[in-house]
């Protein structure tokens, strides 16, 4: 039986593994903490066809400028000397253009959509319940631009193949008709889900944990990675040595640093976004998890509660709280639903986690050019935990050398190089 190594234990390690498991391989699973609070913890829990734009896109460079100097805007690039982060920026730059857009919206759809197909057969082959719900999500908008963009975008979705349907308030309200709403409309996206990222994570890690065949070996960071011609030999943390057949790089915005080992680069930075939980109000249920558009601030019903998430600071990692940040989330709430007003929360209840961002907003998945038997999966930004299993099954399709169920061109590892 070949072994895999997967450097990394987020959604996209722990899917990596899932798959490689069931075709055969061994699997040694290594994480730098605990796996008990990776940045799919506190996602917002969406399934997203509908998210066939990456983050390169025109218009978002002059959109980001102006968000800069809104300390509560949900966009921000902290200001820096960083080569890291002006290479990242350069790069991004250039990949804002329609073109990139076009190229890219096919298999954002296709990957998308593979992995809603695949988190259905996950959750009948495991008996896991995360709360899977194939409700769609709302796209709410209160401008007169948000509506023409949001239509433009719509018309778009049609023409990929995806189900989306324009809504006037009314129609909206009817939905969920003890939600108070003001908008001045909706799209609702049927081909999206949503679910509880944190029943996933515990249920993915348990099933695994039990499984014959694959170590889990948390706060075991990697700082040395050996090879011999074209091919990695083995990874070392502090204390262990870990020899592999295969190994796979997931480790979400700590990716850089590791591939650095080797030789590699992977441009991508972190992106901090944050989270908290407020308790349902039984008389006001909210069932279709929405997106306000303006605000890009995403509201999900989840384990009766409503998971409220937002903001995108790319910057260095760390561990800071930016109020400002959380407020803008909390303030923009009650502008879509006036009789939802959460209060700002305590530090001790906001999550905070880092999204690996790619400076093209696609992400990385395929196998190293340098080393034939190094597996790349990482650079997911938001669509991190929606992408989960279908990157774990490209993952386990390139190492097994067998058709992949998509074409993965556009996530080529050796884009940047």
């Amino acid at each position: 039986m070949s072994k895999v190594i997967i450097i990394g234990g987020g959604v996209i390690g722990l899917f990596s593994a899932y798959y490689l498991h069931k075709s055969g391989w061994e699997v040694e699973i290594l994480d730098k903490g605990d796996l008990l609070d990776n940045c799919s913890y506190g996602n917002a829990g969406m399934i997203t066809p509908s998210h066939f734009v990456p983050l390169a896109a025109p218009g978002m460079v002059e959109q980001g400028i102006r968000w800069m100097f809104n300390s509560k805007s949900p966009f921000y690039v902290k200001p820096s000397l960083d080569a890291q982060l002006f290479g990242w920026g350069l790069k991004f730059l250039k990949s804002a253009t329609k073109k990139h857009v076009d190229r890219s919206a096919g298999a954002l759809r296709d990957i998308s959509m593979l992995s809603k197909t695949l988190f259905k057969e996950f959750e009948q082959d495991t008996n896991i319940d995360f709360g899977l719900e194939d409700k769609g999500i709302l796209m709410l908008f209160k401008t007169p631009k948000m509506v023409e963009e949001e239509q433009h975008l719509a018309e778009q979705a049609t023409n990929l193949g995806l189900d989306a349907q324009y809504l006037s308030p009314e129609e909206c309200s009817k939905l969920q008709p003890g939600v108070e709403l003001d908008i001045l409309g909706a799209v609702h996206y049927h081909c999206d889900a949503h679910l509880y990222p944190n029943k996933l994570m515990s249920g993915l890690i348990k099933y695994l944990d039990n499984a014959k065949g694959i170590n889990i070996h948390p706060n075991t960071e990697v700082v040395k990675i050996d090879h011999e011609g074209n091919k990695i030999t083995s990874v070392s943390s502090a204390e262990k040595e870990f020899k592999g057949d295969a190994f796979v790089l997931a480790g979400g915005s700590w990716s850089p640093g590791i591939a650095k080992l080797t030789g590699l680069k992977v441009p991508l930075m972190p992106g901090k976004g944050y989270s908290f939980m407020v308790k349902q109000d039984p008389s006001k249920q909210m069932t279709i998890p929405s997106i306000l558009c303006e605000a890009r601030v995403a509201v999900t019903p989840m384990n009766g509660s409503i998971r409220y998430g937002g903001t995108m600071e790319v910057g260095k990692i760390n561990d800071q709280i930016n109020m400002n940040r959380v407020k803008g989330i909390v303030e923009s709430v009650p502008k879509y639903f006036p009789d939802f007003k959460p209060d700002v929360p305590q530090k001790k209840d906001i999550w905070f986690g880092f999204r690996p961002v790619s400076p093209d907003g696609m992400p990385y998945i395929g196998l190293s050019d340098k080393y034939k038997n190094l597996a790349i999966a990482t650079g997911h930004a938001m669509i991190g935990l929606s992408l989960g299993p279908a990157t774990g099954k490209l993952i386990d399709e390139v190492l097994n050398g067998t058709k992949t169920a998509m074409n993965i061109t556009p996530f080529s590892v050796q884009r940047f190089q």
